[in-house]
């Protein structure tokens, strides 16, 4: 370990890689409210803050527990779509709350693909983010509604029906969900947020 009288140990927080403090410092200077988008294992959360002396004000918030919860999703809430989903969520809730446009904030960015399926849903919630175009893959494209998920159960289920059992066993036992039928579940979950929200 480092010694000596100008050695200064970094922040926990920094050293845990979890808050990049030079990003964080330009997002809150900016004055700007902020969408801030954080991925676990098996969640995600969007939340729209504003940053203020003495702790930050979260305006909005959406969790992807809430899906299953209130919105009819039976999915697992760790996926591309339940991202995308979760993203929506929040924008509508953002908008509702009169927030029309924010800027991005990732912290340290962990799960791309999830991080930028909430993002994406977001947009299409029409909160106003800057972004290049550049910023989401093609390869990102068709997996927002589930068509990957669909169209792999339908591959594995034609060509190799015992992987096909054992790969999707949650869907088929535990959560009594077809995975041929995804997108179908998908659609359902964003019309039943279009009218609660």
């Amino acid at each position: 370990m480092a010694k000596g009288p100008t050695y200064r140990r970094a922040l926990r927080r920094r050293v845990e890689g979890n808050t990049n403090y030079k990003k964080r410092l330009k997002l809150i200077k900016s004055k700007k409210i902020r969408a801030v988008i954080r991925a676990s294992v098996n969640h995600i959360h969007v939340q729209i803050v504003k940053s203020k002396f003495g702790g930050d004000e979260i305006i909005t918030s959406a969790n992807s527990k809430e899906l299953s919860n209130k919105f009819d999703w039976k999915a697992n809430t760790g996926n591309i779509p339940s991202s995308y989903l979760t993203g929506y969520l929040a924008g509508l809730r953002a908008k509702k709350a009169g927030i029309n446009d924010a800027i991005l904030d990732l912290g340290i960015f962990y799960h791309r693909n999830r991080v930028l399926a909430a993002f994406k849903g977001l947009l299409d919630a029409e909160i106003e983010i800057p972004y290049r175009e550049k910023f989401f893959p093609e390869s990102l494209e068709h997996r927002y509604d589930g068509s990957h998920i669909e169209e792999y159960a339908k591959f594995l289920k034609k060509e190799q029906p015992e992987k096909y059992q054992e790969f999707f066993s949650g869907y088929l036992k535990k959560q009594k969900i077809n995975p041929e039928n995804f997108k179908k579940l998908f659609k359902t979950t964003l019309e039943t947020i279009k009218t609660k929200v």
